[in-house]
């Protein structure tokens, strides 16, 4: 691979640490280069969206966080998939995060790895999603391959924009706020919020903010 030119990545995830750690591993492989990287899912979109209006090489590959505050990595995923679809995404996962990793796979995620792996897996798995390939870690195939086979219940039942919507609920945003964020009427946010709940089978909106809190997709309060 030393005549190729080197796969050009980002990496995403709240934790400087993870980032740090992983950046001085690919220094090492001359086939990887991190050009980039973010704290969170939006942040990554915007930093995207900076580079191709300044004409700047975009990634080959970004390395996804599932876990994130303000947007989650299914929906950077989702999103990065809609406006830059020749970037390939891999996500990072903690073993039992099946729900996220098969709401992922389906929003066009490349693959997956799980965050405790040996760097050189999270490495294998960087170079099949550049080569148009599917990574996926065996420790939790089975599980998935279950979880695919059921019905989809719980957040994975949600369309994106019922994650939107979810997550602003969980916010504390009110129907109207919603609707003024989503540019559409308060009576169809109300709709949405109303079909979130009845799909998740919560009677409150605080519910639905535990919910969101405990699948990660908004922070803890502090």
């Amino acid at each position: 691979m030393s005549d190729a030119a080197p796969i050009r990545l980002v990496l995403v995830d709240d934790h400087a640490v993870v980032r740090r750690g992983v950046q001085a591993y690919f220094e090492n492989l001359p086939d990887l280069t991190v050009i980039g990287e973010a704290g969170d899912g939006q942040e990554a979109i915007e930093l995207l969206d900076k580079w191709r209006t300044l004409g700047e090489p975009l990634p080959d590959v970004v390395l996804m966080d599932l876990r994130m505050p303000r947007m989650d990595g299914v929906s950077a995923t989702a999103a990065l998939r809609q406006r830059f679809p020749d970037i390939k995404v891999v996500v990072l996962t903690s073993f039992g995060e099946v729900e996220r990793v098969h709401s992922a796979l389906a929003e066009g995620a490349a693959g997956y790895v799980l965050k405790d792996a040996d760097p050189v897996e999270i490495a294998s798995a960087i170079r099949a999603a550049a080569a148009g390939e599917v990574h996926l870690d065996a420790a939790v195939a089975g599980q998935l391959t279950r979880r695919v086979a059921a019905p989809k219940t719980g957040v994975s039942s949600l369309t994106t924009r019922e994650r939107q919507i979810l997550t602003l609920v969980a916010q504390g945003h009110s129907n109207r706020e919603i609707a003024d964020h989503l540019v559409i009427s308060e009576r169809t946010a109300r709709t949405h919020v109303s079909r979130v709940l009845t799909k998740l089978h919560l009677s409150s909106r605080t519910q639905a903010a535990l919910l969101a809190v405990r699948e990660g997709l908004i922070p803890p309060a502090v």
